[in-house]
């Protein structure tokens, strides 16, 4: 399954084989520019001989996600692909009404960009039909996605109705078979004439959309969209002091009021993400011991059973999760990594469970007789127990280096559990708890040949959680929040297909050779061996663009270009050319967001070539040209390893401070008790000036105290 915005593929997921009722439970999140009008996803069916198929897609608008700020989760219809309604793209255009008697409608086509590819060879022949009162004109015929007409037509207005509207078509010649739809755009002539003119980029929009039947399956989506103004740092520095007050070592056995109020005030549904805001913040300030202590402890106050504790939808276990989530996901990819991805890639039948053996899944044996269901248990068995014995040595042998973080949450877990909890038929819960052999005793009969090795494993799990829970007290804390999956340096790297120019022409046969490229704080260097000392690099802050290179410039989908400055002035290409869309994408957002402070950026750019004495993508011969495509600086995608942002959680926890102000105010207005605490003079929506924050801060301040008082 893939999902593209505006026109640009993000992710691919997984590939799930052989199965009409696939589940992927993949999670992302993108970063997108304002401008960004509709998502949607793809359902293909993977084919290795060919072009995969596709089987169906989901569209959805910007304004049905905006009109449900708490997201849209459900099972949607897909739709069959109409390769009238696969359009993309804009045109720019100028419209007039000249003259008095007769008046004269103008319109000016000047040029298009990002057209869709309807062409073989990853390319387009687009002209334009313009339709007014029964009249048509054609424009020439261009071989580009990013066509450059600058022709005029004209037509009569006296004789046409009012509500006539002006009709611009694109459409892809073809010389043999029936011209391909790019899109259309319609302009009210009667509004225009007040106007007298009208110029701008026009997104091309679909003919006529047709609606799903439902007859080609449905797919689950879960989909929020979240539209946050952040502010300078500043501007959040009395709310982040109070929060870092409420957990700091000042308290001297007094309770954190700020944050009892977060803990009692959150709901459900937003628990999770106000859980994780203030986890990434306090790791930010290093202050994430002291706040999961403080969690802890107001956890086990209003536990009476430890079999119970963290199993509630409570703020403690929430942010348990998102702090393991943060600080362990370096630790748990360096892990568990290597063994996933060969799994997936040995792409193996597995099935213990004979009512679920399928015999011709398994495949047949060297003499084409097909397996038996004993044989493919048998396999099974032998494959899932080296799986699992890798596994566990992989996790045993990892406690050298496991996390610091980690390692001091888990002890002081223990501790705090332990003092809580002293009896001794409760050592079970403060040791490693529910690895117990009856509990594994009582499963399904089949899973009987694993049993041993469970058992092994059970031994070797608690030892090696005993050793994470008496790590060395003299680590401290306040020192891992210095590593890089929290104040970050961005690293990426890897082997790569790369090929560079500078002032000369395109381009030979196979300019790519393999490279290992590095992006580090401060540069992105390559070189052509891991370790080799004689490298190349290019300076992060001369980067001025980071955009995708169009299809037919290489015959490949996934090339990417970064465009910098060098010491003269001139301007340098470099061309990554990446196994997949989803490498491809990852090294967009790495890059992009390690540029993200440049100030010499660049607004449009030429997604193709430079080749012989033209541009491929709008054949303009001059080489300087500043480009036929706006570049999307802001579509990125949020990874596991990029570094905190301080600024935005503190705008999400200020936020969540605001709503609770709000349910305050309408419950006091209920109670008649409006006199206590609706009168605050400081703004409370406002999320634009710099007193809003210091709102926040007032309105906890006097929060507290009226609870103390009452």
């Amino acid at each position: 399954m893939g999902t593209s915005i505006d026109y640009c593929v993000l992710f691919m997921t997984a590939t799930i084989w052989k199965t009409l009722s696939p589940f992927w439970g993949e999670e992302y999140n993108v970063h997108l520019p304002p401008s960004f009008h509709t998502i949607s996803f793809h359902v293909l069916d993977e084919d290795s001989l060919s072009r995969d198929d596709v089987i169906g897609k989901v569209s959805i608008n910007k304004e049905a996600l905006a009109a449900k700020p708490q997201g849209l989760d459900g099972w949607v219809n897909l739709t069959e692909i109409d390769p009238d309604e696969e359009v993309q793209g804009e045109i720019h255009l100028q419209i007039s009404v000249l003259g008095d008697v007769p008046r004269i409608l103008r319109c000016q086509v000047l040029e298009a960009r990002d057209l869709a590819k309807k062409d073989r060879n990853g390319a387009s022949d687009p002209f334009v039909r313009v339709r007014y009162n029964g009249k048509t004109h054609e424009s020439v015929v261009k071989k580009s996605c990013y066509p450059r007409w600058n022709e005029s037509f004209e037509f009569e207005l006296d004789d046409a109705p009012l509500d006539t509207p002006l009709s611009v078509e694109v459409w892809d010649w073809d010389l043999v078979s029936k011209n391909d739809f790019l899109g259309k755009v319609l302009f009210n002539i009667h509004r225009l004439q007040s106007a007298h003119q009208e110029e701008g980029w026009f997104r091309l929009v679909p003919d006529k959309p047709k609606h799903s039947q439902g007859t080609l399956g449905s797919l689950r989506l879960q989909l929020r969209l979240r539209d946050e103004t952040v502010l300078p740092s500043g501007h959040y520095q009395p709310l982040t002091e109070l929060l870092c007050q409420s957990v700091g070592p000042h308290l001297n056995g007094n309770w954190p009021d700020l944050i009892m109020l977060i803990d009692e005030t959150t709901t459900a549904e937003s628990r999770q993400e106000v859980a994780s805001n203030l986890v990434k913040l306090f790791l930010g300030q290093g202050l994430a011991k002291e706040f999961l202590d403080v969690l802890f402890k107001l956890e086990l106050d209003k536990t009476s059973e430890p079999n119970t504790l963290f199993r509630s939808n409570s703020l403690a276990s929430k942010s348990m999760e998102s702090f393991l989530k943060v600080a362990g996901m370096q630790y748990l990819h360096r892990l568990l990594g290597p063994l996933i991805n060969r799994i997936f890639e040995e792409k193996k039948y597995v099935e213990l469970d004979p009512n679920k053996v399928e015999l011709k899944e398994a495949g047949c044996t060297g003499l084409h007789r097909v397996h038996t269901e004993a044989e493919v248990i048998q396999q099974s068995t032998s494959l899932l127990q080296s799986y699992l014995s890798e596994l566990l040595h992989a996790i045993v042998q990892s406690a050298s280096y496991c996390p610091v973080a980690l390692c001091q949450a888990f002890q002081q877990l223990y501790q705090c559990v332990n003092k809580r909890f002293p009896e001794p038929e409760y050592r079970a819960i403060q040791t490693i708890g529910n690895l117990d052999t009856l509990t594994c005793c009582s499963k399904e009969p089949w899973m009987g040949p694993l049993q041993p090795a469970i058992q092994l494993g059970i031994t070797q799990l608690k030892d090696f959680i005993s050793r994470l829970v008496s790590c060395d007290n003299s680590e401290d804390l306040g020192l891992q929040q210095r590593m890089s999956l929290q104040c970050g340096s961005m690293e990426k790297e890897g082997f790569i297909l790369l090929h560079k120019t500078k002032d000369k022409s395109m381009l030979m046969t196979s300019p790519f050779k393999k490279y290992y490229v590095t992006l580090s704080k401060d540069t992105l260097s390559y070189a052509r061996t891991q370790h080799s000392k004689k490298s190349s690099f290019i300076s992060l802050p001369r980067i001025r663009a980071v955009e995708k290179v169009e299809e037919k410039s290489f015959g490949s989908a996934n090339v990417m270009q970064i465009i910098s400055s060098r010491d003269n002035g001139l301007v340098e290409t470099l061309y990554l050319d990446c196994k997949s869309v989803n490498e491809l994408n990852q090294w967009l957002s790495a890059l992009r967001k390690a540029c993200s402070h440049n100030t010499d950026t660049m607004s449009s750019y030429h997604p193709g070539i430079y080749k012989g004495d033209r541009w491929s993508c709008c054949h303009q011969k001059d080489k300087a040209d500043p480009g036929c495509d706006k570049t999307k600086h802001g579509v990125t995608l949020q990874e596991w390893y990029d570094p905190l942002d301080p600024d935005l959680e503190s705008q999400l926890i200020y936020r969540h401070l605001i709503g609770v102000r709000q349910a305050e105010l309408l419950c006091c207005f209920r109670s008649c008790r409006f006199q206590v605490i609706a009168f605050e003079a400081y703004p409370c929506t406002c999320v634009y000036t710099s007193a809003s924050c210091s709102s926040a801060v007032m309105l906890v301040q006097r929060h507290i105290a009226e609870s103390k008082v009452c």
